[in-house]
């Protein structure tokens, strides 16, 4: 290992803190800045809480175009894209529209598996780390198809999947109430992956700050990043509102923002921001012990604890926060598609939540050295899977700022992939 160095991770999401951790657990002197709060509800916060090593298949997938276009034209469906005309905008369709492909997912899935498998690991010690501080739960994931048409999609990867080594088993709707009787459905079927597991996000994310200025972490929160200092092939400092912020290694985890800032580098990182919405009832009437995804609302169904939230939509809007009610109608009507017993009413005062997820064109994260600036790494990008992805992703971008071969092959992930 090279000696221990100063590193500025830029973002304090759980990519940024889980970068943190693993570069501090490797010796080095850690300073992590986010433009928000330590309180600020970022978008690690009001997340599904999954950790899915079944989600083998990328974003960028075939059929996604088509099912994309069919569903702008509701304005409570699951997806949305804002038309407007934007270079950025039309240049990562374009990619997307090219990664949708049956070749780019037969690649992306052993990718994704090793990925998510090893960040499982990382979580259960993680998990007996903090004594159990996050919630940490290992009960499997259920993918509840409403027709017999998403039971044949989802049993198609259930099958891809255990060609991978990954455990899946189809359930029929009476096996479903057998496994967990809490909710009744109603269903053609569904899909059990064992191995997927759930947490509290807000809990982890509180875990992991404690933990990292336990291990003596400077924490700057609430501080832009508004561009860099330079000289030659490296950065010297990032600039700020309360001045420049030195450091010998950085590492760009701003999530949606990445590429914006990227940007004042001449670096070329393809992202567009995918908003998504989430609410949590304090006491349902009704609590499943597994979590679920609504395969066709695109919906998930976490427990937490006493809560219950369900997280869904992806709209492509820009770096826009605010809230669309059509957006968070759509995942209430959803529910008594697949829950009888629960319906909108059950959570018609609650407050809606929203994040940006940071989403690359081809599904896949960037995670690596940038060509040109011989002390930046990007770790960015990750969709959906940022939670669940966290921890491996800070232990390779480790490996890297420390000059070590990374434990996982991350050439598929190279943030110099669109360059």
């Amino acid at each position: 290992m090279s000696r221990p160095r100063s590193v500025l991770v830029v973002g304090g999401g759980v990519i940024g803190l889980c970068v943190a951790y693993h570069a501090l657990r490797k010796g080095h002197r850690v300073t992590v800045v986010d433009r928000g709060g330590p309180t600020q509800d970022r978008c690690s916060l009001g997340n599904a809480g999954l950790v899915v090593p079944s989600h083998i298949v990328p974003l960028a997938a075939p059929g996604m175009v088509p099912m994309a276009l069919r569903m702008m034209l509701d304005p409570e469906s699951p997806f949305h894209l804002k038309p407007h005309l934007d270079r950025e905008l039309l240049g990562w369709c374009w990619r997307f529209f090219r990664a949708a492909s049956a070749r780019h997912t037969e690649r992306s899935a052993p990718v994704l598996r090793d990925l998510s498998l090893a960040s499982r690991s990382l979580y259960e010690e993680m998990a007996e780390a903090s004594q159990e501080a996050f919630g940490l739960e290992k009960k499997g994931l259920l993918l509840l198809c409403a027709t017999d048409h998403a039971l044949r999609e989802e049993t198609a990867v259930a099958e891809r999947a255990r060609a991978l080594g990954m455990p899946a088993r189809i359930l029929t709707p009476d096996e479903v109430a057998r496994l967990d009787p809490a909710l009744r459905t109603r269903i053609a079927g569904a899909v059990h992956h064992p191995l997927d597991c759930h947490l509290d996000p807000r809990r982890l994310m509180a875990w992991l700050t404690e933990e990292l200025q336990r291990r003596g972490a400077t924490l700057v929160w609430s501080t832009e990043i508004t561009g860099w200092r330079t000289s030659g092939a490296r950065i010297e400092a990032a600039k700020s509102g309360r001045g420049d912020i030195p450091a010998e290694e950085f590492v760009l985890a701003a999530g949606a923002w990445s590429s914006r800032l990227a940007r004042g580098l001449d670096v070329r990182i393809p992202l567009q921001a995918g908003k998504g919405y989430s609410l949590t009832h304090p006491g349902p009437r009704k609590l499943p012990s597994i979590p679920t995804i609504l395969v066709e609302a695109r919906v998930a169904v976490t427990p937490m604890g006493s809560s219950l939230r369900f997280a869904g939509t992806m709209e492509i809007a820009g770096l826009d926060l605010s809230i669309h009610p059509a957006r968070v109608r759509g995942i209430l009507k959803s529910l008594p598609r697949y829950y009888p017993d629960l319906g909108p009413e059950d959570f018609r005062d609650l407050p809606a939540w929203r994040g940006l997820r940071p989403c690359s064109p081809d599904g896949l994260p960037y995670l690596g050295r940038c060509r040109g600036h011989e002390n930046l790494i990007a770790a960015t990008g990750h969709a959906m899977l940022g939670l669940s992805l966290g921890p491996i992703t800070g232990k390779l971008a480790a490996e890297i700022l420390s000059g070590e071969k990374p434990s996982i092959d991350v050439g598929a992930l190279s943030p110099d992939r669109y360059a």
